[in-house]
């Protein structure tokens, strides 16, 4: 089962994914953006969902520093997706680089598809 780790602070953000996600994937969960490079070091996740709302270090920065962490070679390359609070956020997602993003109150079918998509196109030979 592919490793996922959540970044949110809300735990209704966290049931929705366990629920989208139990089963076809291993969740794992950090309540802080601060928290994600170490997260992403000691789980090896194979995809990331980084809520964009978290009170400490929002989803954006949290991508951000993943990317910044990638591109200097020390964290292999891996898909994020972002949860967005309204769809007038997109911006932010495409401006931190995310390879996906979601619009929350999170539809779990919605999400499981995305998440099963993203991760295919990840592994897709380039």
């Amino acid at each position: 089962m592919p490793e996922v780790l959540l970044v949110t602070d809300a735990d209704w953000v966290a049931a929705q994914c366990e629920a989208a996600l139990s089963g076809e994937h291993t969740l794992h969960r950090v309540r802080r953006g601060a928290d994600t490079l170490e997260a992403i070091e000691l789980v090896d996740p194979a995809l990331v969902l980084l809520d964009l709302q978290v009170g400490n270090m929002g989803g954006m920065a949290a991508c951000l520093a993943v990317r910044q962490e990638e591109d200097m070679g020390r964290l292999p390359r891996r898909p994020l997706i972002m949860l967005l609070d309204r769809d007038a956020d997109e911006f932010l997602a495409r401006r931190s680089t995310a390879d996906a993003w979601l619009v929350k109150p999170i539809d779990p079918m919605g999400l499981a598809r995305l998440v099963a998509s993203t991760l295919a196109e990840a592994s897709a030979p380039a």
